[in-house]
């Protein structure tokens, strides 16, 4: 295995990363986020970029929370700062142009919960457990999931999982919205590659147009998104490549993006 903590595999323009500290069940510590954030950054400047998929290593875990050992002895100070970065981190990965998404395999807990919430959506194996477990060690979450949770599962439910500290299991996550799916562990790969193929034969542009609708559009009133949406509905007919998936439809074919 590669020494990266962050290991890169791109599948024409499809790019999965995955966090590689399988002895640590993938604890996010300064090192791993330092790491992602040099990643994303080099993904925000690439043209090509279609969709990304993240993961951690191994059956184990996704991401198990944050490296407590690290935070342990941290001044309020430390604290702010390590926070602060992971934060910035996160919201590098939520903002990326293309779909993002997390494939959860086991832990998914504390800063694993808030790094798939920063992802457009997720999917779960079904030996996945949730929570943001943080008040247990006195602290509270600190990566973004006092905000992205309740917006993702509602306010109720984020308070329930946020001051209980309670776990929840893959069905429990996509009954409340937390997840998009769930399968067996063994599908998850199968998964991935078919949604590789799925997001790498889409539309780039139109894929990219409907994120920005859809999240610029949820924090503007109705009639500023429905305004945000036709202009970016008519801005889609401006090139090449709504002229080819209309073309190949009418033709009886599979576009050529």
């Amino acid at each position: 295995m590669s020494d990266k903590l962050i290991e890169v595999v791109d599948n024409a323009g499809v790019v999965r990363l995955t966090i590689t500290r399988p002895k640590a069940l993938n604890a996010l510590n300064s090192a791993v986020l330092g790491e992602l954030e040099h990643v994303l950054v080099e993904l925000e400047g690439r043209d090509d970029l279609r969709a990304v998929l993240i993961t951690g290593a191994g059956e184990k875990s996704f991401v198990a929370g944050a490296d407590i050992a690290e935070m342990r002895d941290k001044t309020p100070e430390q604290a702010r700062d390590f926070a602060r970065a992971a934060l910035a981190t996160f919201k590098r990965l939520e903002t990326l142009p293309v779909p993002t998404v997390a494939l959860v395999n086991g832990f998914c807990l504390g800063g694993g919960c808030e790094l798939a919430l920063a992802c457009d959506w997720a999917v779960a194996s079904d030996n996945a457990v949730f929570g943001q477990p943080e008040v247990l060690l006195g602290v509270i979450p600190g990566f973004g999931g006092t905000q992205r949770l309740p917006r993702r599962v509602g306010p109720a439910m984020a308070l329930d999982l946020c001051t209980t500290g309670r776990k929840i299991d893959a069905a429990e996550a996509l009954r409340i919205g937390l997840v998009n799916r769930v399968m067996a562990q063994s599908e998850l790969e199968a998964y991935a590659q078919e949604l590789t193929q799925q997001l790498g034969g889409n539309g780039p542009q139109s894929v990219r147009a409907a994120k920005q609708a859809i999240h610029d559009g949820m924090d503007q009133d109705l009639d500023s998104a429905l305004a945000l949406e036709n202009a970016l509905f008519a801005f889609c007919f401006a090139g090449e490549e709504q002229t080819e998936g209309m073309s190949a439809f009418v033709e009886k074919r599979k576009p050529n993006f």
